[in-house]
């Protein structure tokens, strides 16, 4: 497993060439570039922009991990869903001229005020994730489903999602929640749930001791993971002497 960071919020200030510096300073190994953050990676990219972006990670030992979206497909609006559809592919190829092999996006609630049925919000999140990881497939990018979202975080609902979707190229983005960890303490259960899926980690503040990072660390060692634990952590004054610690706990937890 390798270490990195996504850019929310701890580099959301930073450019590219700032993020490749701080990363290597501190062992960090790779970055997902969050829309709208200060490295201005966006679709508004020219192709010889497109180009730059991508030679700065290529000159740099920082992997450029994937793209982080803000798509989402469960509106009650079916204009503003094919909107989200048409934007994460306007990713895709964003993603591919740059060199990330993802895109992350996410679900983002359900529509429980207007009477839709959870099982109906599910279904429309799930087809629109099929057309998007097909579309996606043929640029060998892969669409990453994060755990996000009000109800929609719960992991049995992301597995149902995956379900629906039922693509080999919509994989999930474990996110960290504490609504992953069950009555005993344990992620496993939940874990269990996708862990044929996940091809991204975010996680969050090492020091928490209500979630259980020695067993999720082990989970990921037990599918044989080796992709990205990325941080998403706070800003901060001294950002090299956080990500010091932070790389240092990791290395601990993960042994």
């Amino acid at each position: 497993m390798k270490l990195g960071t996504v850019t929310y919020n701890l580099a959301r200030n930073w450019d590219i060439s700032t993020i490749i510096k701080r990363c290597s300073a501190t062992g960090f190994k790779g970055v997902e570039l969050r829309t709208t953050h200060a490295h201005k990676v966006e679709v508004n990219l020219s192709k010889k922009e497109r180009e730059e972006v991508k030679k700065q990670f290529t000159d740099s030992p920082i992997e450029l991990v994937g793209l982080g979206s803000a798509f989402e497909y469960h509106a009650l609006d079916p204009e503003e869903v094919k909107r989200n559809i048409e934007g994460t592919k306007e990713y895709v190829k964003l993603a591919y001229d740059v060199g990330a092999p993802g895109v992350k996006v996410r679900p983002n609630g359900f529509q429980d005020k207007a009477g839709i049925p959870r099982e109906k919000t599910l279904e429309q999140i799930g087809l629109a994730l099929r057309e998007c990881g097909e579309f996606a497939n043929d640029f060998g990018i892969e669409i990453r489903l994060e755990v996000h979202g009000s109800g929609t975080h719960e992991v049995p609902y992301i597995h149902r999602i995956m379900e629906i979707a039922n693509h080999k190229n919509v994989f999930v983005c474990w996110n960290s929640n504490p609504t992953d960890v069950d009555e005993n303490g344990s992620v496993k259960s939940n874990f269990n749930l996708v862990k044929d899926k996940i091809r991204l980690v975010h996680i969050t503040e090492l020091y928490r001791e209500d979630y259980p990072w020695r067993e999720l660390f082990s989970l990921l060692k037990s599918i044989e993971y080796k992709g990205f634990c990325l941080a998403e952590i706070p800003e901060s004054s001294e950002p090299e002497r956080l990500m010091n610690y932070y790389r240092a706990l990791f290395k601990a937890y993960t042994g």
